[in-house]
């Protein structure tokens, strides 16, 4: 998993690194890695020789890391352009090394611009985007280079104007969100939670990490870290030569009703196309379910299903009564359970209280903001790894936060971001698909919080697979996630 740092950490470790280099040696460190990847850039838009460069310059580090990137470009047959929004302010050093190698001042952008480098705003940075940086935003799209193309954005670190800690966009001087929109982010020498969730993970386009060797002197614990596909990979059950059905592990499903019978197939699909041998359902949709998967063992009560190594509850289940009692036997069984949909708003009173803390058996909750609100009385809010993080400890179970950016939290206080969320996937049903699959990856015996991280990753990997047939369905997406789990093999 890749770590993320909080801008406290990346700042503790810079200051110890740099107590034992020459002074500047970061810098150009980070300026090199930048310099390096816009000549990649204007590799494929005509080459470095003769290529059209804006560096947009803020004050502090930040703007001296673009002016020294530039410099570099400058020496290498780039016509580079400096705008400086604070000039009394701008990185001295930087600004001389710029100058030395054939750069310029202006006090607007050119007609023609190959890459824009975006170094208003660093790590240090609080608050919105002031006026004219605003303003800029809002110019970038309009830019081209020699080829007619829209300019490329490279941002220096990260976008100017995101909360860098947290990936909120804080209104800037008109008063709306207004963030840098960058085709690249390089990033030094440490991941930034704004590279990674939030509004502001959307604005980063590609990240590049550059290593500027502050990885020994980052201490503590990342604020988040990122899951990958060697993660998912490294996780997934082995099938051996004596593997069996029971062996693999057995899960239940209490989904779906008379009214919701769908919800029920789409969430018995998703645990079917996961790691265990067994698929057993409870419900009222059992005529419907195995209609659609013939494999399963259907009863109609919880109490009937028989022995399963985890359960998922609530989808489409309903809230009424039945529901009720029947959420009520999954919270008494031994066993891992997902608690998603109508199984969260059936806690919300608290008539539930007493079986959630006699339970030793983890919990994984897999709520989307509207369902938080109810848990909590408030919506997640701009920093929604904390928010994740307090309901976990609250409930003292794994939080599976749903969003473009899903967040994994828990009790302990650990986070995990999912990368692979798509928009595709905000369509009725492609949760039940998703909680599923959380239950088979449970019953199979990962861990929560791993369990709730494979899921995720592999379910955002199938709603983009889905989404290259056009508008994508929950079925789609339950369809999908073979083929992507045929890759882990």
């Amino acid at each position: 998993m890749k770590p993320v740092w909080r801008v406290g950490d990346v700042r503790a470790a810079e200051a110890a690194l740099m107590a034992g280099l020459p002074a500047g040696t970061l810098m150009k460190r980070a300026a090199a890695g930048l310099a390096r990847r816009c000549a990649l850039l204007l590799a494929d838009r005509g080459g470095v020789y003769g290529a059209r460069v804006l560096l947009l310059v803020g004050t502090g580090d930040n703007g001296g890391d673009a002016l020294y990137a530039g410099a570099q470009l400058a020496r290498r047959g780039a016509a580079v352009s400096a705008l400086l929004l604070s000039p009394g302010r701008a990185h001295g050093d930087g600004l001389a090394a710029l100058r030395a190698a054939g750069g310029r001042l202006v006090d607007g952008p050119p007609a023609v611009v190959d890459v824009v480098l975006d170094g208003i705003v660093g790590i240090g940075g609080t608050g919105g985007l002031r006026e004219a940086a605003e303003r800029l935003a809002a110019e970038l799209p309009g830019l081209r280079g020699r080829d007619g193309a829209r300019a490329a954005v490279v941002a220096v670190d990260v976008p100017s104007g995101v909360a860098v800690d947290t990936g909120h966009v804080p209104p800037a001087a008109s008063g709306r969100p207004t963030a840098i929109r960058a085709d690249v982010t390089v990033a030094f020498g440490a991941l930034k939670p704004a590279l990674v969730v939030g509004p502001a993970a959307a604005l980063a386009g590609e990240v590049e990490l550059v290593d500027i060797g502050l990885g020994p002197s980052l201490r503590g614990s990342p604020a988040l870290r990122v899951t990958e596909w060697s993660d998912v990979v490294g996780w997934w059950p082995e099938l051996g030569p004596a593997a069996e059905k029971y062996s693999r592990g057995v899960v239940g499903v209490a989904t779906g009703s008379a009214t919701y019978p769908g919800a029920a197939v789409l969430s018995v699909g998703g645990a079917l196309a996961g790691p265990t041998g067994m698929v057993r359902y409870a419900g009222s949709a059992r005529d419907e379910v195995l209609h659609h998967h013939p494999s399963v063992i259907a009863t109609g009560r919880v109490a009937d299903a028989g022995r399963v190594q985890a359960w998922v509850c609530g989808s489409g289940l309903g809230t009424g009564e039945d529901a009720a009692a029947e959420l009520r036997a999954v919270l008494a069984a031994p066993v891992p359970v997902v608690l998603d949909a109508d199984a969260l708003t059936l806690l919300v009173d608290g008539s539930m209280a007493d079986r959630l803390r006699r339970r030793d058996a983890p919990i994984v909750v897999t709520p989307h903001d509207r369902e938080f609100a109810r848990l909590c009385g408030e919506l997640p809010g701009a920093d929604r790894p904390a928010a994740a993080l307090r309901l976990a400890a609250w409930m003292n179970a794994v939080v599976l936060l749903k969003g473009d950016r899903t967040i994994i939290a828990t009790p302990d206080g650990r986070a995990y971001v999912n990368p692979t969320g798509t928009a595709a996937l905000a369509t009725g049903g492609t949760g039940d698909v998703l909680a599923g699959l959380l239950g088979s990856l449970l019953a199979a015996g990962l861990a929560p919080e791993r369990a709730a991280a494979a899921a995720a990753y592999l379910h955002g990997l199938a709603g983009r697979e889905a989404a290259r047939g056009g508008p994508v369905t929950a079925s789609d997406v339950a369809a999908a996630l073979r083929p992507v789990l045929a890759r882990l093999s």
